[in-house]
């Protein structure tokens, strides 16, 4: 994937939404020109592999992926460029991988919402994760 999208020699990253960064509407292109430079953008491709990586093998970029592909009918270049963060994020951490091991098996579940987290919309946010023996599963 970041071969794909010309990533894989990026600088490794941090997914930006643990530091406070948001995306908004406002940022969408407004004009004709900005709308023809991101219509050269694999936006909505990229944003789909990273959701295909996301419910195969990488629960922990779930929250990010939910927000970036709020945008996908009309991205901007900070969209484009949170996007890029994401794999960036998943380049730093291609060689991590989860190992679950000890003779018994614990299967915990959490839950969390977030009020009104889609600023535009003024939409909350929930989900959930299930964990084994510490590592996510779902």
């Amino acid at each position: 994937m970041l071969s794909r999208y010309k990533m894989q020699n990026s600088k490794k990253g941090v997914l930006s939404y643990r530091y406070g960064i948001h995306l908004l509407k406002e940022q969408c292109p407004k004009t004709p020109q900005e709308v023809e430079d991101m219509s050269n953008i694999p936006y909505a491709s990229s944003v789909g592999s990273l959701l295909y990586a996301m419910l195969c093998t990488r629960p922990d970029i779930f929250y990010s992926v939910g927000i970036v592909s709020r945008y996908q009918s009309n991205p901007g270049r900070d969209h484009w460029t949170a996007v890029k963060n994401i794999l960036k994020y998943l380049r730093r951490k291609k060689d991590y991988m989860l190992v679950y091991g000890s003779k018994d098996l614990i299967l915990t579940e959490y839950t969390d919402s977030d009020f009104q987290t889609d600023k535009d919309a003024r939409k909350s946010t929930s989900g959930l994760v299930f964990t084994l023996n510490g590592g996510a599963i779902v």
